[in-house]
């Protein structure tokens, strides 16, 4: 069950003038909602909020439980961050959308991917390109992995690791494409040295070199 509680208030009124009001009062915006839980907006404090997220290691995969001020049907509902809306200056939170979920029901999640160890080509001049960040997985919401590691040790120049060569834990099933490259190690690119360029002579003047050689000849009979 979850181990984080998020308290939240349910509000009646929604728009724009509502929203800047709960921002001003230090509270943002939000929904709930779910297969079986028709969207009920409330507000909540995003201070509290980015404080669990930020110590939490499944980040916006946190579960949490809901404590509603009064009461009522969403009292102790099981929910999953779904969006942050974020200020695109300061990153403050300024709307929330929570997932209502069944503990009972697998669902689709994004996990990212972290790397492990010093792939051996790079030590001959390789470069690491981590090409995939975040799986799609499926499982339980008491199940969600807090990441997928990639071992990379073994890893040659010119080699690969894709979707389909990932161990993933029990209970957890592949939604990402299986042919889609994780992880590679490739020579950096050649400096290609720029071709020189002949610029044409205007008609009726010589060219650079031989109007050069012809000075040359013209000093040497003086």
């Amino acid at each position: 069950m979850a181990e984080n509680a998020l308290q939240i208030q349910v509000r009646d009124a929604s728009g724009k003038g509502v929203a800047r009001k709960l921002r001003a009062a230090g509270r943002i915006p939000g929904v709930v909602y779910g297969r079986r839980q028709a969207a009920v907006p409330i507000s909540l404090d995003p201070k509290l909020l980015r404080r669990v997220l930020t110590r939490s290691e499944a980040g916006l995969n946190t579960l949490f439980e809901l404590e509603v001020e009064g009461g009522g049907a969403l009292q102790g509902t099981p929910v999953l961050v779904r969006d942050l809306q974020r200020d695109p200056v300061k990153g403050d939170y300024l709307h929330a959308d929570l997932l209502a979920v069944d503990l009972r029901q697998k669902l689709q999640v994004a996990v990212p991917i972290h790397l492990t160890g010093k792939a051996r080509g790079v030590e001959f001049g390789g470069i690491l390109d981590h090409s995939l960040r975040e799986l799609e997985l499926l499982c339980l919401p008491t199940a969600i992995p807090k990441e997928i590691q990639v071992d990379v040790t073994e890893l040659e120049v010119g080699a690969s690791l894709h979707v389909r060569d990932l161990v993933l834990p029990q209970g957890v099933e592949l939604r990402s494409d299986g042919d889609l490259s994780v992880v590679s190690v490739v020579l950096p690119a050649a400096e290609v040295a720029p071709t020189p360029v002949e610029v044409a002579p205007v008609e009726g003047e010589a060219a650079p070199a031989a109007e050069g050689e012809a000075k040359a000849k013209e000093e040497a009979s003086e």
